[in-house]
């Protein structure tokens, strides 16, 4: 039979994720932040009737953080005693317990922190833009994979497959790349790179096409490796300037941002200082700790009404179509409700139990406010404490802010590798990054720390650490090798 008559049957095997209604509210809750469940909880009120707000009184609290059962979560020092929360170094144990708040207590006032979310400085822009909801979506997990110094930390497959796995939205890897093209488009000029050669490239996109800003781009996209080595008379004869040309475009290239990021994150000026609502407070008593779940949510439950209507038709067989559409109705709404309380419940209990885990591995931070008390910790630790996928571990940080005696931290503050110090004690990699950022700022720029000399250094202040992992921090800081440090 000719090949072009043939019928050719092709079994093509895909893999399809399916989560259930419950499992898709309690993850987009789960990412919440405070003021985003807020709107969450107005919208669900307003959209179901048969959920409504507990009137409740300043004798008869209902407390924000309960568990899957519906008991309140109030732990004592006994509690903590029984779960082998004990400390290592005979710190009393933890006095844990929820916030409890009535509609006449005053509100949790926001503070003002310098270290503002470059989370929401660039959705506030995305916010501007008309998106689709799926887009928007896309643009969520993109900016939330988006470092603090500004550059994009995972591919976009991985991003495509988290949201596909956390939403059971069914996205392409193209429509994910359109969405962040328009991600680099934002301010400021830089965010979104891959890389510092990416990073450098769109803030010279954005310059006027003059004579010194199209060589500059010229040079960092045709000789970015001789660039970065300083070969600037091999630049200049590629190009075919001179060195007067070449030491203005180079100045040009030193103005850029190697770390865009930090013009969010990194300002000090109260004008723009951003206010943020603590999810937690980490209170000291004397040399105990009190963990709060801060929640200006009010506390919900299923209207009476609604109740009685689920009594009298959902629960009975009905006689007729007309029964049957009001059954339907009511069941649906009833079950929307119920279901929506009970996640709520969860996520409660699930920030909960996760703060006390992050608190009881730092627990001489909270106590101290040295960094040098923070321990090795990764999301995995967490995850193993609290009996949860690492994936939720994720979501519940992903930016989530808690105040302590030292200030307001976000939560991923409190996660970092560790490493061996030569007094045989593991100590977190956030202490080492310290010293090092030290060293390369008080460094002689004319002369440059090779990564073999700072390597020395760290090793004279008891850091037992290679060449190689030298170079993996430094672009973790996102700072360049000695030779793009070298100043003229």
């Amino acid at each position: 039979m000719p090949s072009s008559n043939r019928q050719i049957l092709e079994q093509k095997q895909a893999t399809r994720l399916w989560l259930a209604p419950q499992q898709k509210l309690l993850g987009r809750l789960l990412e919440m932040t405070g003021n985003e469940l807020e709107e969450e909880v107005r919208r669900a009120t307003e959209e179901n009737p048969a959920l409504e707000v507990v009137e409740s009184s300043p004798t008869e609290q209902e407390p924000v953080a309960r568990d899957e059962e519906g008991e309140v979560i109030h732990e004592t020092a006994d509690d903590m005693m029984k779960a082998d929360y004990r400390s290592e170094d005979d710190i009393p144990y933890y006095r844990l317990n929820a916030s409890n708040r009535s509609s006449d207590d005053d509100d949790y006032e926001p503070e003002a922190v310098d270290e503002n979310s470059i989370y929401d400085y660039l959705m506030a822009q995305i916010g501007e833009r008309e998106l689709s909801e799926k887009e928007l979506t896309i643009a969520q997990y993109i900016v939330g994979n988006i470092s603090d110094t500004g550059y994009l930390q995972r591919g976009i497959d991985s991003i495509t497959f988290d949201i596909m796995d956390h939403t059971g939205l069914e996205v392409s890897d193209s429509e994910v790349d359109r969405v962040y093209q328009l991600v680099r488009e934002l301010d400021p000029a830089g965010v979104g790179a891959t890389d510092l050669r990416d990073c450098l490239l769109l803030q010279l996109e954005r310059l006027k096409g003059d004579e010194i800003s199209l060589l500059a781009y010229r040079v960092i996209d045709e000789c970015f490796d001789l660039f970065s080595k300083k070969h600037f008379d091999k630049i200049a004869s590629q190009l075919g300037i001179s060195e007067d040309v070449m030491r203005r475009v180079f100045d040009l290239i030193r103005s850029l941002n190697p770390k865009p990021g930090n013009t969010i994150t990194g300002i000090a000026d109260d004008s723009h200082s951003q206010q943020i609502a603590p999810d937690f407070s980490v209170e000291i008593d004397g040399s105990d700790l009190t963990i709060n779940l801060l929640n200006s949510v009010p506390a919900l439950q299923i209207s009476e009404s609604y109740s009685l209507f689920y009594e009298q038709y959902a629960t009975k067989k009905p006689a007729t179509d007309k029964e049957r559409d009001i059954a339907g109705d009511i069941k649906d709404k009833y079950t929307k409700a119920s279901t929506f309380i009970a996640m709520l419940r969860q996520r409660n209990d699930t920030l909960f139990r996760t703060m006390r885990a992050i608190v009881h591995r730092q627990k001489l931070f909270f106590l101290t406010g040295d960094t040098a008390d923070l321990k090795p910790m990764v999301l995995k630790d967490i995850a193993a404490d609290v009996e949860l996928d690492v994936s939720v571990i994720s979501r519940v940080t992903r930016n989530k802010y808690v105040s302590t005696e030292w200030g307001i931290f976000p939560l991923k503050y409190f996660f970092s590798e560790g490493m061996m110090h030569e007094s045989g004690e593991e100590v977190s990699t956030r202490e080492v990054l310290s010293h090092l950022q030290q060293l390369i700022d008080g460094e002689d720029k004319s002369r440059p720390l090779s990564d073999e000399k700072l390597c020395d250094l760290l090793r004279e202040k008891g850091y037992e650490i290679a060449r190689r992992t030298i170079a993996k921090y430094r672009e973790r800081l996102s700072i360049p090798v000695a030779r793009l440090r070298k100043e003229l």
